[in-house]
């Protein structure tokens, strides 16, 4: 078994509703999120649109925040899921350094580490995650992707997927349908050399801007 996300982008109206079903469940405190909404906006007006993107723990096959936890506070669970153990974490922040997909945060009340865990206080009794159950268009989707007859294997087979940050070699269980490459890569994203309301002040230090280019630092005046 082992249990992964496919969460499909042509279908996502960023409604934030899943965002909302996490903090529910979890009771997940004001100023942090175990599941969130990216937007960027691309084009000029008025040819414009927005494009979103689901993010949240990626239960990586090969998950660094696990590796690096001196205390075993994170731990894979035999079915895949990543899962974590607020009664050993010593709040030390070593998986939230671990993980590249910045999705582990600390809880403010406890002072522990947290991120989203497949609501596994559902699964274990049949339901799907507080996400998936919210979702007004059935963008995400869960399940068993060694399940050959799962929708989630089904898509996974038939769709073009992808998945975040492919270079860092954590096998993410999280899929995307129809990403848009700017949600997937910052890079991707149009840059600007001024704000939209101001415009950078190369007088000071720190006011000029340095983008890491695929050639090399590109810095804007």
């Amino acid at each position: 078994m082992r249990y992964g996300f496919v969460i499909d982008q042509r279908k996502c109206i960023g409604c934030h509703a899943c965002s909302v079903a996490c903090k529910a469940e979890h009771r997940v405190a004001l100023g942090v999120h175990r599941t969130w909404v990216k937007y960027v906006e691309k084009g000029r007006f008025p040819d414009t649109r927005r494009f979103f993107q689901v993010s949240r723990c990626n239960h990586c096959a090969k998950p660094p925040c696990v590796a690096i936890c001196p205390v075993g506070a994170m731990y894979q669970r035999s079915d895949g899921i990543v899962d974590f153990d607020s009664g050993r974490c010593i709040g030390c922040k070593g998986c939230m350094q671990a993980c590249p997909y910045d999705a582990i945060y600390v809880d403010p009340a406890s002072h522990t580490a947290a991120k989203c865990n497949y609501c596994v206080h559902r699964v274990e009794v049949g339901l799907e995650p507080a996400c998936v159950t919210l979702c007004p268009e059935h963008a995400i989707v869960a399940g068993d992707l060694d399940q050959p007859g799962s929708e989630i294997s089904q898509l996974v087979a038939k769709e073009r997927v992808r998945v975040r940050k492919p270079e860092q070699s954590t096998a993410p269980h999280v899929f995307y349908v129809a990403a848009e490459e700017a949600t997937m890569s910052p890079m991707a994203a149009r840059y600007e050399d001024s704000y939209m309301w101001a415009d950078r002040n190369t007088r000071i230090a720190g006011g000029g801007a340095v983008r890491l280019a695929p050639n090399g630092p590109c810095r804007c005046r």
